[in-house]
Formats: C-alpha cells, structure tokens, sequence
C-alpha cells in the first residue's frame, strides 16, 4: 500500500533504533540483535570492512514517461538523437540493480515531475486527480513501478494548485520531501523533510542514507496564486543548515541532497525575495555534513561538479542530470566500517544516456491504455489554417506565430476588460518563444498544434504600464542579443540567449512597432518605438496583456509586478488560443502578421 502523509503521522510513534526514518518517522525496522552481544560490539572487534554502494537520481522529468512528443505526435527524437522517460530511465536502473545488487542502490528525484506534456496536462486538468473518479497519476504509477526511494518538490508541481500535488502524493509509495516547503500559518513542514533509509551491506550494522529534499523558494513568486497566504518556501541553505543536523543526530551516515535548484546560476527574479534562485554550490560550500547533492531546475547536465565545503575541508560532489529522463546520474560511493561507525572514503558521479537502452516494457504497458486516451484527446481537430506558421525563425525575427500568440491574448483581454472603465485604453501583449520545434500546418489544425506552441500552463493577467514603462519592458528584454558593431560576422548560434537568458525570457510586444539595435549596448537599444504609426508617448497608459508568470515577477522584467491589475483569469492561456481557433475557424496570418519589430545595426536590417 502507499505511504500517505496520514501514515508518516500515524506511525511516528514507531522511532526505533535501526529504523528508516521519514523526517523522524519510521519507514522500516532492522533485526534485532543477539541478546549476548550488541551489533556494535561485535562490530568493534573486527578488522575494517570496505563495501559500496550507488544513489541513482534524475531531475526535471517534465510528465515524460515514454519516448514520445504529443506535440508532435510521434516518437521524441532531437538533433543529438536523445530519448526520454521513465521507461527508458527503468531500463538504466534495472541495469544498475543488477551490476551492483538491488540492496546497494537507491533511486531519488530532484522535482519537476508532474508539469510539462499533454499526459501529465491531461490528468491535472481534463481528467483530474482530484475529481471525483481520482485516476491513478501516469508519474505515479511508473514511478511507483520503477521503486523510487524518494523524491524532492519541485516548483511546477505547483502549477496545479496545492491539492494536486497533495493528491499526487496520496498516490506515492515513497516519500515527497520539501523541507522548505512549510505551512504559512505556523512554518511547520507541509510535506516530510527528509528520508532515512537503510541499506545492509553484509555487516551487522545496515549503514543509514539520509535523502534531504529541498525545493525553490521562487514558487512564491512564479505560482504566487496557488500558494499566497497558504504556503512559504524559505531559503535552501538556511534549511539545509537546519535539517542536516537533525539528520545526523537521527543516526544518518550519509547525506544526500535532492536539490531542486542550479549550481550557480543567476537568479531570474532578482531580489524579490531574500534567498537565492540555484544555491545547491552555497550550500554544498557552506553546509556541514553533506556528502552529495542531486541537482535540478536548471535543466543542464552535469556529470560531476566537485565542492570542498569551507567548513569541513570535505569535498561534496554534484551531479545534475539532463532534464525529461535524458540522463541517470549515478552517485558511486565507497564506505568504510570502523571503531562501530560507517564512514564515506570516496564518492563519484557519473550520468548514463537513456537513448543507450530499450524502453522497458513493463512501464511502457503500465501506462499504455493513459497513453492512448491522451493521444486522442490531443489528435482532436480545432481548425484549418490559411498557411504553415513556424517558430523557427522567432528568435531573431517577428514572424506570424509569435504574432498569434500576442492576438489571441489582446483579443481576450480586451472582451474581458469591454464595459470597464479601461476598456478605451490600447491593449498591447506580450509573447515569447516557448519551444523551438512549434509549427501550424496549413490545413487541418489539431489541439496538439496550439499547445505545441504554448508549452507552459500559463495564465492571462492584464496590467496597467505607461509608454515608458513598455520601453523599459523591452530594454530588459533585448539583453537575449549579442553585441555586434555593423559589419560584423552575425552568427545565429552566439546571436541570442546571452547572459544566459532563456528564449522563454525573450518577450516581445504585439501592438507597437519598434527596431533593436543591436550595435547599441544594452539598456539604449530599442529606437522608433511607436504605437498606430506615431511616437509613442512616455506617458500615455496602456494595458498589458502578460502572463502570469511574468506578472508575478518571473524573469525580473522591470515595472510589470508592481504594475496595477486590472483583469486576471483562471484559465490557461494554451485553452484560450484553442478556444480562439475554434470560434474562428480558419487562422488567416493575414488577419494579425505584421512585421512590428526587427533587429538593425546603425538603422541597417540585420534581415533583408
């Protein structure tokens, strides 16, 4: 049966000696020992004992079960031929298993499970976890299959809402650990800290592993309407400097991390809150005691990242696997049994490619009859469209399926805002290139088409900015684009995402007309900014249509937080662009596609 977070309650009481501890509450019991002579003092007598064992993790799995794009309704596949999901990363584990022995392994993840494909979509909001029938999760299940030991929050496992997630834990037969993810009310844990498991390794004494989980302060910025007045997410290190202790007074030999957060990044919300965004290197730089961190939220892949902690002279190793159950990172350690302790002599990383291995059959039948009903819900038809609309040029050039985006976000404000006292003020909107490989046949249009080309689960808010505060909005925004003084080589690939800013955090504004200058440094490079072919007014008021994410202050975008709202809607915008296709019928690009915005140097196109 599954552990519940009743069960962690109930059987708190159950604490022994020897036993697996979830946050201080028993998991497992070991044998006893004979009555004529202690583990430990038989222990003392016997000459060192050398043994190993490996924590197998992954991170940012984004609703990836099986290799397949429901976008794309086809089997997922990039330009370096990787695979993803669960059933590819079952093969690795089983694999690892084997080599090693099932009693000298974990398995852990670092967050992101629940968000990021129609599948997982599909049961948060179509046929929800919550309702009435409760369907068992996809992730739940093959997680559950595989035999995780545990697995940290991550902050889109909060984009549903608290009681998906809490439902989604109902489901878990392994611990959903948030030592910072606290109640508002008291600051007390809403989900288990931590984990302690036990692994015999042919000794008397079964060596204990202590799993932290921590998760990203920012989801009170980034899911602010889920979690406001209900939850608090206070600083990776600060808890982490609180529960490692805790750990290693609850008898763990080891400790691991589950992080979900980068290595050190910069932080995309700036200083709106007091704790950093990626401080899993801080924290293995600053924090006594920790002997490895599984990373995440930061989607890179990292095999191995070694930190010698300031405190302890101690080196901590990293690992973060590639996101969408690309890559397995394996935890490789060395123990030692001396004087009736264990102690860690070495530890390693390493990352496996699930693209090496067949899926497992076991998952991929688990599943399979979920995996059908999705297919259909996202093949159903919504419309035809006049032309093929690609995003493959968006990121240096205004093309028309960005163009959509920005329309169907100011058609839907500006009916909502109709009969207010805003309603004669300019509505403008903004977008960004969410996924590379979004396209829009000509022809037959089908859900998976437009939610291909919104990825995330958005929502709308309408806010109020002046004209200068739109030029500002965009300044921030054009340091995506590389420096070049006219004449120079324009090469695509340094073109964009500088200073490690994602495409997701490239907006750009459907409803005024503007160049970028990129010869110009940043913060000077927005020139002939206009609105209905006149100089914009830096004082005149407009309506900003904008996501939630960016409206709470996801990506640090100047003025947009602090802006008035003045119009905010439950619903995702994914399903209003299907609901705007559908009352049209037909997509025309020529009903909305309008060169507004283009890069220049010195006023010379870099595009003809």
């Amino acid at each position: 049966m599954p552990l519940n977070r009743r069960d962690f309650v109930a059987r708190s009481a159950a604490t022994a000696a020897g036993a697996a501890l979830v946050g201080g509450v028993s998991l497992a019991t070991a044998a006893p020992a004979a009555a004529s002579e202690t583990p430990d003092q038989a222990d003392l007598r016997r000459p060192p004992l050398k043994q190993t064992f490996t924590v197998m993790g992954t991170s940012d799995m984004h609703g990836r079960v099986l290799n397949w794009d429901y976008f794309t309704d086809a089997e997922y596949d990039d330009a370096a031929h990787n695979d993803v999901g669960l059933a590819k990363i079952s093969t690795l584990v089983k694999q690892i298993r084997e080599q090693k022995g099932r009693h000298r392994t974990l398995l852990i993840d670092a967050g992101d499970i629940i968000q990021g494909t129609q599948l997982t979509y599909y049961y948060a909001r179509v046929e929800p976890i919550t309702g009435k029938a409760r369907p068992k999760h996809p992730m739940a299940e093959a997680m559950n299959a595989i035999g995780y030991d545990a697995a940290a929050l991550g902050n889109h496992e909060f984009n549903y809402g608290i009681p998906t997630v809490k439902a989604f834990e109902e489901q878990l037969h392994f611990p959903l650990l948030g030592a910072n993810a606290l109640h508002a009310k008291n600051e007390k844990p809403a989900f288990p800290p931590y984990v302690i498991k036990e692994l015999h390794l042919g000794h008397g004494r079964p060596l204990r592993v202590g799993i932290l989980g921590l998760t990203n302060p920012g989801i009170a910025i980034w899911d602010k309407a889920n979690v406001a007045g209900q939850m608090v997410f206070p600083g990776i290190v600060e808890m982490a400097a609180k529960y490692v202790p805790r750990m290693k007074a609850a008898g763990a030999d080891v400790v691991v991390v589950a992080a979900h957060s980068g290595i050190d990044e910069p932080t995309t919300y700036g200083d709106q809150l007091p704790w950093p965004e990626d401080a899993s290197g801080e924290m293995a730089e600053t924090v006594p005691g920790i002997d490895a961190v599984l990373v995440g939220h930061t989607h890179k892949e990292v095999a191995q990242r070694l930190i010698v902690n300031k405190k302890t002279g101690k080196t901590v190793v990293l690992s973060e696997p590639l996101c969408w159950a690309q890559r397995l990172s394996c935890f490789d350690f060395e123990v030692e049994f001396t004087k009736g302790q264990w102690h860690v002599t070495s530890v390693s990383s390493r990352v496996l490619n699930s693209n090496a291995v067949a899926e497992d059959p076991k998952i991929v039948k688990l599943i399979n009859a979920q995996h059908k009903k999705v297919v259909a819900y996202v093949n159903q038809t919504i419309g035809t469209c006049k032309a093929q609309l690609s995003i493959a040029e968006a990121r240096f050039k205004d093309v028309p399926i960005i163009d959509l985006i920005g329309r169907v976000q100011a058609d839907t404000v500006k009916a909502a805002l109709a009969g207010t006292a805003y309603a004669k003020l300019p509505v403008l909107a903004q977008a960004a290139p969410f996924n590379r490989t979004a396209l829009i046949p000509a022809g037959t249009v089908k859900l998976r088409d437009a939610a291909g080309l919104y990825i995330y689960e958005n929502t709308l808010e309408a806010r109020i900015l002046t004209g200068a505060q739109i030029k500002d909005y965009l300044e921030y925004s054009m340091k995506y684009f590389a420096q070049l003084a006219p004449g120079d080589q324009v090469n695509l690939d340094t073109l964009t995402n500088q200073q490690n800013t994602p495409d997701y955090n490239f907006d750009s504004v459907y409803g005024v007309s503007y160049d970028i200058d990129i010869s110009k440094p940043v913060g000077s490079r927005i020139v002939n900014l206009s609105y209905e072919g006149k100089a914009i007014d830096a004082a005149a008021q407009f309506v900003l249509a904008v996501n939630n994410y960016r409206a709470n202050g996801g990506g640090n975008f100047p003025h947009v937080a602090s802006a008035k709202q003045v119009w905010t809607n439950s619903d995702e915008i994914r399903n209003s662009m299907i609901a705007w296709v559908k009352a049209k019928g037909v997509i025309d690009p020529a009903d909305f596609a309008a060169v507004n915005w283009r890069l220049v140097r010195a006023g010379v196109p870099l595009f003809q």
